[in-house]
């Protein structure tokens, strides 16, 4: 029992519990918004809502993590030497994923630092600079219904293929191509605004041989 109270008086003096909440809940906040803009302005071909997913728990662990080693030095050290063991195998896919992942780490270690006006601060002008800088690169930032289209055929014609793509959909954009044993693998994203169009254009691309096979992703929050 006496340790116990020697160390809630020891917890008492080194860390201000109201500050401490302030802090937290100012850390998930941002980490939430930042989620939100990922999702809905952030251009990652990958599934962004669940890779968001990840922000908040991030940026909660980077502030417990930094309250409590800032106030020791002996603990500092210690998380030093026991990060440096730590491998990470996450493959990053996208620049991108890694700017936000970033931005994460950022507002853990600047709430844990006990600056969440600075963090505040910091994210009004980010995220505004961001999303303009997606401007200026010609990106758009509203959802439209795109969908990949996967090919396997033995014609190796890359024109007449895409001119197929073209009479029927709005968008077309080669993704990958890849040829083997005189056979073509090739990726396509496109736009579609009806199912009939889809319909239609499933017919053409069937009736350029009888081995070639057509699959159609659909990929609602696909943003180019």
């Amino acid at each position: 029992m006496l340790q116990f109270e020697e160390y809630l008086q020891e917890f008492s003096s080194t860390i201000n519990l109201v500050e401490f909440i302030i802090n937290l809940l100012t850390a998930a906040a941002l980490a939430l918004v930042l989620r939100w803009f990922y999702i809905r302005f952030g251009s990652s071909i990958s599934n962004r809502r669940r890779f968001a997913l990840n922000f908040i728990p991030l940026a909660l662990t980077t502030f417990l993590i930094i309250s409590v080693v800032k106030s020791s030095l002996a603990l500092s050290l210690g998380l030093v030497g026991a990060l440096s063991i730590v491998r990470f195998r996450a493959a990053i896919k996208d620049p991108e994923e890694l700017t936000f992942l970033f931005l994460t780490i950022a507002i853990g270690l600047v709430t844990g630092a006990d600056r969440p006006i600075l963090a505040i601060l910091s994210m009004l002008c980010i995220l505004p600079i961001i999303y303009f800088n997606r401007s200026i690169k010609g990106g758009s930032v509203k959802k439209e219904d795109k969908l990949f289209v996967n090919i396997n055929t033995s014609l190796l014609d890359l024109d007449s293929i895409s001119d197929i793509l073209k009479s029927h959909f709005d968008y077309v954009e080669l993704k990958r191509m890849d040829q083997k044993n005189e056979r073509m693998d090739l990726a396509f994203v496109c736009n579609v605004d009806s199912l009939d169009k889809l319909e239609s254009a499933r017919k053409a691309l069937a009736a350029i041989s009888e081995d070639t096979s057509v699959s159609f992703v659909d990929k609602p929050d696909l943003v180019l």
